[in-house]
């Protein structure tokens, strides 16, 4: 499957980015810590391809060895959100998203739900033209890959994923690594692309 990315920019929204605080999703209905992430997407050998990262295994993250996009918290340097995204891909991954094409933003959400660890999250948008560039993760990130579009869209590997620290059951989508589960907050975002490209997806919970 091959998404374009006018259709892509399309459907997003356009002038997120600000550092203003959401409130209501902090502690005791306060302001939210803010955190941002990069949605990457390019063409590739089998349709439109979107990179993930998997956080590495640390017993203190709460995160620890979920699929991501990557991304992480806003530091007091970051001019806006974009530059949040920016900084942490090129730390974690070493792709300079200064050479991509920013397409636009997904809802911004709040992260954390499975861990009672709530924070203000939003996605931005990007495209990149040609082939793959080099990518290496960092200490924090386990592995780094591009799914296609079509494996995210493959009804056959959704699944109920079983959360190892709290022992629920979440919805999921199953990759081709038994440790690779995309599900909760990186799924939401998937649900929100999705949503808006008119494509059908895997039903999540209100």
């Amino acid at each position: 499957m091959r998404l374009e990315p006018s259709r892509l920019r399309s459907v997003l929204d356009q002038g997120r980015g600000s550092l203003e605080p959401i409130p209501g999703l902090g502690e005791g209905g306060g302001p939210s810590p803010r955190a941002a992430v990069a949605a990457v997407l390019r063409d590739g050998d089998h349709g439109t391809e979107l990179l993930f990262i998997q956080r590495a295994a640390k017993d203190t993250d709460p995160w620890s060895g979920q699929m991501a996009f990557p991304g992480g918290r806003v530091d007091p340097g970051d001019l806006d959100t974009h530059a949040t995204a920016e900084r942490e891909t090129l730390e974690e991954v070493e792709l300079d998203l200064t050479y991509g094409v920013r397409l636009g933003s997904l809802s911004e959400l709040d992260g954390g739900r499975a861990t009672n660890r709530l924070i203000s999250v939003c996605a931005h948008v990007y495209w990149l033209e040609g082939p793959p560039p080099p990518l290496r993760g960092n200490y924090e990130v386990a592995d780094v890959l591009w799914i296609p579009v079509s494996v995210l869209l493959d009804p056959s590997r959704y699944i109920r994923y079983r959360y190892p620290r709290s022992g629920g059951l979440f919805p999921g989508i199953d990759l081709d690594k038994e440790s690779q589960v995309v599900w909760g907050l990186t799924l939401r975002f998937l649900s929100d692309l999705f949503r808006r490209l008119g494509e059908p997806f895997i039903a999540l919970p209100d």
